[in-house]
């Protein structure tokens, strides 16, 4: 009879392991053969982090703790958003191993955020808070107030959000709606400008959309020129982030009464009480609300199941926004 010597026979695969931030009997369609961890933020890892091989970032919970395990994750090879944006995990990416593909939320948000574009350029234009502090105080606030209809739009960012916040627009008989993204392009509505023609565009603009990603690029891309540029009486609004905005000038502007502000995203952010924001004249504020609707959890846990059943297959993730290394 003839032995067998197992002592250097390779050691088993180890199965992939995930981490979720939602439990993994809650999303349909993950394929078979990972092995799911459960992590929303929380103090404790559910696991070794360096066993973890594919990454789900918890929603909006913040850069410190969307940075926290990266360091251990020495065997991680996608890590995925469940935002458009990308600046909550930038500063960890540094630590990770060369090849990590970093994945974004395109798909999930667009809805959700160009409605609240939509609504805050609406509700800002036709007095509507004005209207319920007037209920509040049981007056009858009544007269003329803008419309959208006939106005010039500038979209500042035009990616899928940017076009998506375009789509909603086109009942609202705009006079024009003009897009302006890094650099110039042509879109199926229309040619996309770059940052360069801002300073051409911004005086004929009416409504001003920020839906830019934040990064070196666009810090403080709204400083006190592209206020001054802005057309007296203009409503500038951001659904992109706090950061894009130089909130000391953006005050100014909104002190003096020439420009008016919807803002769902502040800097600093959350925004503290006694800021002087939150009392300043012509703005109306929401608290970082464009994603997070009805819409946001299908979506996203769809999106899971997808770039998962890819991973799973060895297949291309989809929606990379840039590879470690």
């Amino acid at each position: 009879m003839t032995s067998t010597n197992t002592s250097d026979s390779p050691a088993p695969a180890k199965t992939p392991e995930v981490w979720l931030p939602f439990p993994a009997g809650g999303i349909d369609g993950l394929p078979e053969g990972l092995a799911y961890r459960f992590w929303d933020g929380g103090p404790d890892f559910p696991a070794d982090p360096a066993d973890c091989a594919f990454y789900v970032v918890p929603y909006m919970k913040g850069s410190a703790v969307s940075v926290r395990p990266l360091a251990g994750m020495t065997g991680v090879r996608v890590v995925q958003t469940l935002t458009a944006g990308i600046d909550h995990v930038e500063p960890g990416l540094g630590v990770l191993p060369a090849g990590v593909r970093l994945c974004n939320a395109r798909g999930v948000h667009e809805a959700s955020t160009a409605e609240l574009a939509l609504t805050l350029i609406l509700s800002s234009l036709r007095g509507v808070p004005g209207f319920v502090r007037g209920q509040d105080a049981q007056e009858w606030r009544s007269g003329f107030y803008p419309a959208l209809a006939d106005r010039s739009v500038l979209i500042v960012g035009y990616g899928s959000i940017g076009a998506a916040i375009e789509d909603r627009l086109a009942p609202f008989e705009c006079a024009r709606v003009v897009r302006v993204a890094r650099s110039a392009r042509a879109s199926a509505r229309g040619p996309v400008h770059g940052l360069d023609a801002l300073t051409g565009l911004l005086p004929e603009a009416d409504v001003v959309v920020l839906s830019t990603p934040l990064n070196p690029s666009t810090q403080g891309l709204v400083d006190a020129g592209f206020l001054a540029a802005m057309r007296d009486g203009a409503l500038l609004v951001n659904v992109a982030r706090g950061g894009v905005v130089d909130t000391a000038a953006l005050l100014a502007e909104l002190e003096s009464g020439r420009l008016r502000a919807a803002l769902d995203v502040t800097d600093p952010e959350p925004l503290p009480p006694g800021h002087p924001l939150w009392h300043a004249p012509h703005v109306l504020i929401t608290p970082h609300v464009g994603g997070s609707s009805s819409a946001f959890l299908p979506r996203a846990k769809r999106l899971l199941a997808a770039q998962l059943g890819r991973f799973a297959a060895g297949e291309p993730v989809r929606n990379v926004v840039l590879t470690t290394g």
